[in-house]
């Protein structure tokens, strides 16, 4: 192969390109060829640096350490012996080779014919699917005209007919010719293959390699005007590279595609056709370094898929009782993100906008029914990536589903957060999707950190929370997002709550929510900023959670919503509430259609003497009014995340003192005062009925 100088590579060197995460550590170059072809001698030479006339018939492995080589990896060279009596060691190290340099006598045609012949339909008949550099020895012979110019015309039928040859080298044991490019060549093979990158027989890139590169393109076009700038091919080039292009060398970039690619350059740049172009034309110059730095130095494995370590990180854990968020960083990295692909300025990201954020993503994951299978499926309570609906069948996903009915690209996204009035997610929506995203299920985040070009390591984004524990004991929980169950009888109002949260109005059919419902917003707690995840338990499943302590460790807060206009409502909440008791979490009530006429409760206690009896809140909500235009404080929202950040306050107790400094301390908090549901006469009602 012909290394030329190409103005893109000319800050790349060897050791640059292997430091871009190659995955082995360890490469097994295995001799194999004829008796008398000088496997030996080419092992002797190398390791001497002087020929040596008389050798073992096998010399012994030889490992040489990784800061010795260029490309940083420890190198163990084994000899072979062809006899017959030799066959099953030979047969076993070929299955332990990383690379067969297949040696053969210029000097002896017949050695050169047996590699078709024999050798490599042999290593195929043992499954051998390692790379093959063809070694041809003595050139040393041919006097003092060693170039044969005949060599292309004699391997090209053999490399079009075994795609595992790679290429092809000629040197001389004896004279010390191009014995370290043999080695070279046979790490190069198992570092930078040419296999999974490239078409040797159509002289294309193969279809994954084209897929992976336009990932990139897609990363480094920051502006998304569908070009590399030169600003934007020097971040580039500094990020795989760690050193910048001089104005010439991006010149000589755009003239070399400009004559060879058509609409490989435009005024804004680079395009991703010339991007493609140039990449195969540092494979095509034998330069696979170059490409394999680049896709690697992006996440991508040997076989062109992005790494698991690369995904989802091994050393990130969140230890029980503790939460993730996204760190300043996180935070930063998603707003960045969304003025980008903001493209027409207007505060929201549209369908379209959308679905070109997550184009170098396998899928949106927000969107309806998209669920990553490598996912635990054993709590609902966990899945976030199954879209949209609200149990109506409407862009509906197993699993988690949003607070109301959506479809199309974002559904997801848009169906449990805040949106504008066309339907698409602002960019507080945006934030608030991403907190929930992690708070839920942070190995999604991290994947998509990676997918969406984040290129520090991903867990720099997130932080984890100190315990809930640590939270009670300082009377302060140190977090900003917080999760809450909904609880209540059917029809209660729970669904309109959570549309509440996120400025939707109520709907105007209803359904019985059948499966886990959530919502996001941002809440402001006393000037601060915090974000409030619920989710609506149906009352199907109500038994399954406040019976699993789990479950309930994963909850904030408890929300028991009844229906103040229904007399049954709230004897279902208190009964509910009440198993919950031990579980130490802090708990409000909370009653639901406001603007409709109160009616007494069929209960032991009315709803405020029961909360004044076990020192809990109650708060009320016109939960089934449009509750589009309400702010915070109009809201219980503040009152409810107040609750989720002081939990020693507010878990249900008979002999807890301080039950007023509680209620009076949440009043202060949230800005929302507590609603007795009931007057005194009408409590004397309810007890006659009794």
């Amino acid at each position: 192969p012909s290394r030329q100088h190409n103005p893109l590579c000319s800050h790349t060197s060897l050791s640059l390109a292997a430091m871009a995460t190659t995955t082995k550590k360890d490469v097994r170059i295995l001799l194999v060829g004829d008796a008398g072809v000088g496997k030996s001698s080419l092992i002797i030479s190398l390791i001497k640096e002087r020929f040596q006339a008389e050798v073992p018939s096998v010399v012994p492995e030889v490992t040489i350490p990784p800061e010795v080589t260029p490309e940083k990896v420890t190198t163990h060279i084994i000899d072979s012996s062809s006899a017959a009596e030799n066959a099953a060691a030979l047969c076993a190290e070929i299955k332990r080779a990383d690379v067969i340099c297949l040696v053969y006598a210029v000097d002896a045609r017949e050695t050169f014919e047996r590699i078709g012949g024999y050798w490599l339909p042999y290593f195929r008949e043992l499954e051998c699917a390692v790379p093959v550099v063809l070694v041809g020895n003595k050139i040393d012979t041919r006097g003092k005209h060693i170039t044969n110019r005949t060599l292309e015309d004699d391997v090209m039928p053999i490399m079009n007919n075994f795609k595992e040859v790679e290429t092809c080298v000629e040197c001389s044991a004896k004279a010390l010719l191009n014995l370290s490019e043999v080695f070279y060549f046979a790490q190069k093979a198992v570092l930078h293959p040419t296999a999974p990158l490239y078409d040797a027989r159509g002289h294309e890139l193969k279809p994954k390699c084209v897929a992976a590169l336009q990932r990139i393109f897609k990363l480094c076009d920051v502006d998304k005007d569908g070009a590399l700038s030169n600003q934007e091919l020097n971040d580039f080039q500094r990020t795989c590279f760690n050193a910048p292009l001089q104005s010439a060398e991006l010149a000589g970039v755009k003239d070399v595609v400009r004559e060879h690619a058509e609409d490989g350059v435009n005024e804004a740049g680079l395009t991703e056709k010339g991007f493609i172009f140039l990449h195969t034309l540092f494979i095509q110059r034998g330069r696979l370094e170059t490409t394999w730095a680049v896709l690697r130095k992006f996440g991508y494995s040997d076989v062109l898929e992005l790494r698991e370590d690369f995904l989802r990180p091994a050393d990130f854990e969140v230890p029980a009782e503790c939460t993730a968020e996204l760190s300043p960083k996180g935070y930063q990295f998603f707003t960045e993100l969304f003025a980008r692909f903001d493209r027409d300025k207007d505060g929201a990201l549209s369908d379209e906008e959308l679905r070109n954020f997550f184009a170098t993503a396998p899928c949106d994951p927000w969107s309806p029914g998209e669920v990553d299978e490598r996912r635990p499926r054993d709590d609902w309570l966990v899945d976030v990536t199954a879209g949209a609906g609200n149990g109506n069948g409407n862009g509906s996903g197993s699993g988690a589903t949003g607070a109301g009915a959506g479809a199309g690209a974002g559904a997801g996204a848009c169906a449990v957060t805040v949106t504008n009035d066309r339907g698409w997610v602002t960019l507080q929506g945006f934030l608030a999707r991403w907190a929930m995203t992690t708070l839920l299920a942070p190995e999604t985040t991290l994947a998509y950190l990676a997918y969406l070009g984040f290129m520090e390591k991903t867990t720099a984004a997130l932080k984890v929370s100190r315990s809930r524990k640590v939270d009670i004991r300082k009377k302060k929980s140190s977090r900003h997002v917080f999760r809450g169950f909904v609880f209540g009888a059917t029809g209660s109002g729970k669904t309109s709550l959570l549309r509440m949260l996120i400025g939707k109005p109520r709907e105007s059919r209803y359904e019985a929510t059948q499966k886990v419902v959530s919502a996001v917003n941002s809440v402001s707690v006393k000037g601060s900023e915090k974000y409030l995840v619920l989710q609506e338990i149906p009352a199907a499943l109500d038994e399954e959670v406040v019976s699993n302590r789990k479950k309930l460790e994963r909850c904030d807060v408890a929300v028991f919503v009844y229906d103040r206009s229904d007399e049954n409502s709230f004897e279902y909440a208190a009964k509910l509430q009440a198993r919950m008791d031990d579980a130490g979490v802090p708990c409000i009530f909370l009653a639901s259609k406001g603007d409709l006429p109160a009616v007494p409760q069929l209960y032991d206690e009315q709803p405020e003497a029961h909360c004044k009896e076990l020192d809990l809140p109650l708060a009320e909500a016109s939960v089934s009014a449009d509750a589009g235009s309400a702010s915070d404080a109009e809201t219980p929202f503040p009152q409810i995340v107040a609750l989720a950040m002081t939990p020693h306050l507010a878990v249900p107790a008979g002999d807890s003192s301080g039950a007023s400094i509680a209620i009076r301390a949440l009043k202060v908090a949230a800005g929302v005062g507590l609603v007795g549901a009931l007057g005194y006469g009408a409590y004397r009602l309810v007890q006659k009925r009794s």
